[in-house]
């Protein structure tokens, strides 16, 4: 069986519409390609000398140094903002009020402000009030802060859509709030969570661009700086997107490697996620709205 949110089957005049739409976007796409190529060919991009660097070693060893540093940044990153989004979830479904307030609180505020905004914060006020970091925590911290605000929330709806009668059956057994919640609540959640949480990741793997804002030299920084040096600005970030685009074409693979076997230990039916942590929360929101 499988579950899909936030949208119905087509019927038969749909997905002829569909198919109508896919076929004059896919022509429009061409041409498209045609012109973008042709300009380019036009002002020199295409030349063979603009791409030539990118055969030599050191500069190959130059971007994948950069691609290091951004899967470090993302690693360090991801792992935090994990271990601070799932105390925030599970305090916000805390029995305690004032946890509750405290941790909506960080969500809600983290959540709202721009994540560059707290990079820029965290590497030119916190030395302001004596904390000196390297440019990598810098950025670490920012990413650990905004994503954890993220991901205490896609933690807390996947919780919360699963059936209460989950919770009730363990209640009935003897277990208490915490036991139910390690035990029986969350490794049931985990499954529905992980398309969410690795979409996320994705996320989080692109927002380590931001750390060029403060000339932390990451993959997007080094591109810049390879395209000053050998003047070939467009080729080099051409080439640093179609490295962010092979990672991230093996994080959604591995996705979703991780959800077929979770699925096939428990013998379960697929669940389809679509657009990643929007449609887990509107699970908890309906959720909310039933209790």
């Amino acid at each position: 069986m499988t579950a899909t949110f936030l949208g119905d089957e087509l019927g038969p005049r749909g997905r002829r519409t569909t198919r109508i739409v896919s076929v004059i976007s896919a022509v429009l796409l061409i041409i498209f390609l045609y012109v973008v190529v042709t300009r380019l060919g036009d002002k020199g991009q295409l030349d063979e000398a603009k791409w030539r660097p990118f055969t030599q070693w050191p500069v190959i060893k130059f971007f994948l140094e950069g691609l290091r540093f951004t899967v470090q940044l993302a690693l360090v990153s991801m792992i935090g903002a994990m271990a601070i989004g799932t105390v925030m979830a599970l305090a916000r479904l805390s029995r305690t009020r004032p946890v509750r307030w405290l941790a909506t609180l960080y969500v809600e505020f983290f959540r709202g402000i721009p994540l560059v905004l707290l990079i820029f914060f965290c590497a030119l006020g916190l030395p302001a009030y004596g904390v000196r970091l390297s440019l990598f925590w810098y950025v670490a911290v920012g990413l650990i802060i905004y994503n954890s605000s993220v991901l205490g929330e896609i933690f807390r709806a996947g919780i919360l859509s699963l059936d209460r009668g989950q919770t009730e059956a363990a209640y009935s057994l003897g277990m208490g709030y915490w036991q139910t919640m390690l035990l029986v609540v969350i490794p049931q959640a985990a499954r529905r969570m992980i398309p969410a949480i690795v979409s996320q990741l994705v996320t989080l793997l692109k927002d380590t661009s931001l750390g060029s804002a403060i000339a932390f030299e990451e993959l997007l920084r080094r591109a810049q700086i390879n395209g000053e040096f050998f003047n070939n600005r467009l080729q080099s970030l051409v080439v640093a997107a179609l490295i962010y685009i092979i990672v991230n074409f093996a994080l959604s693979r591995l996705a979703r490697r991780l959800e077929v076997r979770q699925r096939r230990k428990y013998k379960a039916g697929a669940i389809v996620v679509q657009g990643g942590g929007m449609d887990l929360a509107v699970m908890g929101a309906q959720a909310d709205a039933a209790t």
